[in-house]
């Protein structure tokens, strides 16, 4: 049994695609029942990271143990007790709703009798009951998103594995998938998860680590993130001009820091309020003005000088 140890444990974990180091020596440990998130922008190691936990790619160097077992030797092992919901949906459009997951128990040797039944409940779980009897390609994308995971879900996992679940969803797809994803860690389920969705992360990730180019920048739960990557709060300011750097240095000294956006200058600040009014006692005057609190993607801009998405 894993009780008491790490489900997932990694030490100076590399994967090299010939001259190419997708993952460059990583360390991380992701206990039992926790919701763990990989954030990063595309091209970060995220996926390849998830492949090795997966045991469908092997290691290139450093030490891999889930469930306490070595990928290397323990493969079918493994894989028999995790729960994979792939990045892009691979359901078979020949079948119908509960046969995608009838068919896919047989690969763990569950009877039939048991499969129909858990295909039951768990179609149930993600409101897909009355679809039970339809063809997949009817669906709507966030319909294919619940049956996957619904299917990743047959073999009772301990261990569920979520490459960005909710990709090009529409946002009430997306607030759907979540709940689901909330239910099933108040159910004591150990979720790890990819995305590069700031609030996605803020949302399901009880920790997780911020990557680029294949290695971890950053770690803890998101709150601590925010309080150590940034400020309390962060104020918007639009100005009417073709450059927003035209404006950085007049706004030296308000926080402690000042970035440039194409669209948009970020002060971060303690006092949202006071930093707007030192705005005005400067004689600028920015066409809009937001105060926020502090979020995921501000300390992501921090840890990585770039945008969400490359």
């Amino acid at each position: 049994m894993t009780e008491g140890r790490p489900l997932i444990e990694a030490t100076g974990l590399v994967k090299r695609f010939g001259g190419f180091t997708a993952v460059d020596g990583i360390d991380l440990s992701v206990r039992a029942g926790e919701a763990f998130g990989f954030l990063g922008p595309n091209g970060a190691g995220k996926s390849s990271t998830m492949r090795m936990i997966g045991c469908v790619s092997p290691v290139t160097s450093g030490r891999l143990r889930i469930l306490g077992l070595d990928p290397a030797r323990d493969g079918p092992a493994i894989r028999a007790r995790l729960g994979v919901c792939p990045q892009t949906d691979n359901l078979d459009p020949e079948l119908t709703v509960a046969e995608n997951l009838t068919t896919y128990a047989r690969f763990f040797g569950i009877p039939r009798k048991v499969a129909r039944a858990r295909a039951a409940e768990l179609l149930d779980f993600v409101q897909l009951g009355e679809r039970a009897g339809m063809k997949v390609d009817p669906l709507s994308g966030g319909m294919k998103r619940r049956l996957t995971i619904a299917r990743a879900l047959i073999n009772e996992p301990e261990l569920v594995l979520l490459d960005e679940p909710t990709t090009g969803l529409d946002p009430q797809a997306r607030h759907l998938v979540w709940e689901r994803l909330f239910r099933l860690k108040q159910r004591g389920v150990t979720l790890v998860l990819t995305t590069h969705y700031m609030d996605e992360a803020e949302q399901l990730c009880d920790r997780l680590v911020v990557m680029d180019a294949g290695r971890i920048v950053a770690e803890g739960s998101p709150r601590d993130l925010i309080a150590r990557h940034s400020t309390r709060e962060v104020v918007e300011l639009r100005f009417a001009a073709e450059s927003q750097e035209l404006f950085v240095d007049k706004l030296a000294g308000i926080g402690s820091r000042v970035e440039a956006l194409p669209d948009r200058v970020l002060l971060y600040v303690d006092d949202g309020d006071a930093a707007v009014a030192t705005v005005h006692d400067r004689a600028l005057q920015p066409a809009s003005v937001l105060v926020r609190r502090s979020s995921l993607e501000d300390v992501f801009l921090h840890l990585t000088g770039r945008t969400l998405v490359d």
